[in-house]
């Protein structure tokens, strides 16, 4: 709209922008005509509520103006009679209603933004910058009480709201009849992709995390960036098989192999919408956008692409790049023009996941070395710094996740999560999973009765194994009751290896010991894992770590600093180590409800470099060093201000002498 700037000077803020303009015009048309980030679905008809603006009244030397109440005009009906979903304070006016009248200040609060700030912390969301792909415009048409054609709605979409080469998807025997009114759904600003009958100011997506063991899922509006419902479910493809290599190794030996993991993920991303839908008053028709992460395998399985060549070398991707593709394709039933956004692969084995993971945390846009590692049966791990990003998966196993351990099983109630050791008699004190008070306290005997103690988690199992070595139990070769270690009667024999008793039986539970080959399990699991972070460090020529964030579920809930005395990451501040949640859902989010984020995370992934530590030679050094609690040869000076550590182990040393006395005896 070309609007002559004379008469009364109005300023914008907090964006600043400002002119002159005719009285009585709406103070909506005089911030379209600056491009001040106001939000109207309805078009300023006074129904949606979302241009609600704040006249400030007083002299604003900063603006060299004087705005005063007199400069508005009165609430009229429009505003008197408002009775729309969003609320109108007795401060504010609707953007809308309100006319010029002389000079003013106004200011637009964050929630009448376009692009407004979005804060989710429940599920460890940033600043979000709220641009979502589909968009609501509210249409009057002449024909009333009858169903125009589409090409009238397309022509009333350019007229009212200026938007022009509009592609049509609209089905024209699903158009609704109305009274002449209409809210339009266009995507990109390009595309009109269905149409409602009268005023509707909601619109939904979903941002889903396709992990290998639980596919989790988030309901949102849209157009506020509210999330409405999140539910999880098992991801029945573990009927196939626990790990990855598994599935793929399902695929390679079964003729139908693909089709029948293909169907079982897809199937269950289908109950997980109808279940947001059902927990959210939602209907699955008013879902028009779904975002997808996942890890290369994952990923595959779903797109229905062979996943075969990502369990061997060079490991290569069918696809790299972000997809859009209609949910109709992915048996997702949803309206007819909803489409799945999936967040592009980093490298064969570093996927999707990760790249949400990035989007989320953002590491490259600190200062210094910044490490994010998802820790799970394969830890994706990025670095970053010196201008460069690196991403690798390391090969880590099931250890973390319960499996391979005598009394392992996954996070939930009954397992073990944290452990304390007494030095002083080797006594474990610990919390368990769905009960507040820890052993020691009184009132676990009743607590743990609706529980029991079942076994012990990932979180444990990292706690437990550090507590050894802390409480001098275990030696930093991994070796329980080994020589130099402390004595106590909870460390017992099992023939040639000694046991940690970490649980004696009661009436309801079994005993729970931490075995000689639980500690090796988890050594080896660490080992990958530190191994994998000192490759990508020797490739940025860097020994030293700023910062540290542990992305994942796993990652949330392990103890950072007993993760770092156990060596399963490098020595950092206590303070620079982090846990972020579930990052890779969080970037699923933040592409679903953010055109911005989707480009962003393109750009970055285009620019990381990949590196496969499986075909390094490096690795296996760093292994066997890595294998030693904490490290075999690494310092750790910031830890070692925090904790009483044992001194370096010298059983190595010990053992090499000894091989060596007896080959010179043998000579």
């Amino acid at each position: 709209m070309e609007i002559e700037k004379k008469e009364s000077l109005i300023v914008f803020t907090p964006s600043g922008h400002r002119d002159y303009f005719e009285n009585d015009i709406t103070l909506l048309e005089a911030a379209r005509a600056l491009g001040v980030d106001l939000d109207s679905v309805c078009g300023g008809r006074g129904i949606c509520g979302r241009c609600q603006i704040e006249p400030t009244f007083g002299d604003f030397a900063k603006h060299t103006i004087t705005s005063s109440e007199s400069n508005i005009s009165a609430r009229g009906d429009v505003e008197t009679q408002y009775k729309g979903r969003k609320k109108l304070e007795k401060n504010r006016r609707l953007a809308c209603s309100a006319r010029i009248l002389g000079d003013l200040v106004v200011d637009v609060p964050p929630d009448s933004q376009i692009h407004k700030q979005v804060v989710r912390k429940n599920i460890d969301l940033s600043d979000l910058h709220l641009d979502p792909v589909i968009s609501l415009h509210f249409l009057e048409v002449e024909n009333k009480n009858s169903v125009p054609s589409s090409s009238e709605l397309i022509n009333a979409l350019e007229k009212q709201w200026k938007l022009s080469d509009l592609a049509n998807e609209i089905v024209e025997d699903q158009l609704p009849t109305s009274d002449g009114t209409f809210t339009a759904i266009v995507r990109d600003k390009k595309t009109v992709v269905g149409i409602w009958s009268g005023f509707r100011d909601q619109v939904f997506g979903i941002a889903i995390d396709v992990g290998s063991t639980t596919i989790a899922g988030h309901l949102c509006d849209l157009l506020s960036g509210e999330v409405l419902s999140s539910a999880g479910i098992m991801n029945p493809q573990i009927r196939f098989g626990e790990d990855l290599m598994s599935r793929v190794s399902y695929v390679m030996m079964n003729e139908n192999g693909k089709e029948e993991l293909t169907e079982a993920v897809q199937g269950a991303i289908d109950n997980l919408v109808g279940e947001l839908c059902v927990n959210s008053n939602t209907k699955r028709e008013d879902v028009f956008e779904i975002t997808l992460v996942g890890n290369p395998i994952m990923h595959h399985l779903f797109l229905g692409y062979d996943p075969t060549p990502l369990g061997v070398a060079p490991f290569t991707l069918f696809e790299d790049k972000a997809i859009d593709i209609p949910a109709d394709d992915l048996f997702i039933n949803a309206h007819s023009a909803t489409r799945v956004h999936v967040l592009p692969c980093i490298a064969g084995h570093v996927g999707a996941d990760t790249a949400g993971v990035l989007l989320a945390t953002k590491p490259q846009l600190n200062d210094g070395i910044n490490l994010v590692v998802d820790v799970g049966t394969n830890a994706e791990i990025v670095l970053s710094g010196k201008g460069r990003i690196l991403a690798a998966s390391s090969p880590t196993g099931p250890a973390f996740e319960g499996a391979q351990i005598s009394s392992g099983q996954r996070a939930t109630p009954g397992a073990i999560e944290r452990v304390r050791i007494d030095p002083k008699d080797g006594k474990a004190r610990f919390k368990v999973i769905g009960v507040d008070a820890w052993s020691d306290e009184e009132e676990f005997s009743n607590e743990i009765l609706k529980t029991g103690v079942t076994g012990i988690c990932g979180s444990g199992i990292i706690e437990v194994i550090a507590e050894l070595f802390l409480a001098r139990l275990m030696t930093a070769d991994g070796v329980i009751g080994g020589e130099g270690t402390n004595s106590s009667k909870y460390i017992e024999s099992d023939g040639r290896t000694f046991s940690y008793v970490l649980y004696e039986a009661s009436d309801i539970d079994k005993r729970i010991l931490i075995t000689q080959n639980d500690v090796r399990a988890v050594q080896l699991a660490k080992a990958a894992l530190y191994a994998g972070i000192r490759l990508l460090m020797d490739y940025l020529e860097t020994d030293q770590i700023d910062s540290i964030q542990l992305a994942g579920a796993f990652g949330s809930h392990i103890d950072t600093m007993r993760a770092t005395i156990l060596g399963l990451i490098p020595d950092c501040r206590k303070e620079k180590v982090s846990s972020v949640g579930n990052a890779a859902g969080s970037g699923a989010l933040l592409a679903l409800l953010s055109q911005k984020s989707r480009r962003e995370i393109q750009k970055t992934v285009e620019n990381i470099e990949k590196i496969e530590i499986a075909t390094e030679p490096a690795f296996q050094e760093h292994f066997i060093e890595a294998m030693a609690v904490p490290h075999k040869t690494a310092e750790y000076p910031f830890l070692n201000t925090y904790v009483d550590l044992p001194p370096k182990s010298e059983l190595t040393s010990l053992k090499r002498t000894r091989r060596t006395q007896r080959k010179k005896k043998d000579d």
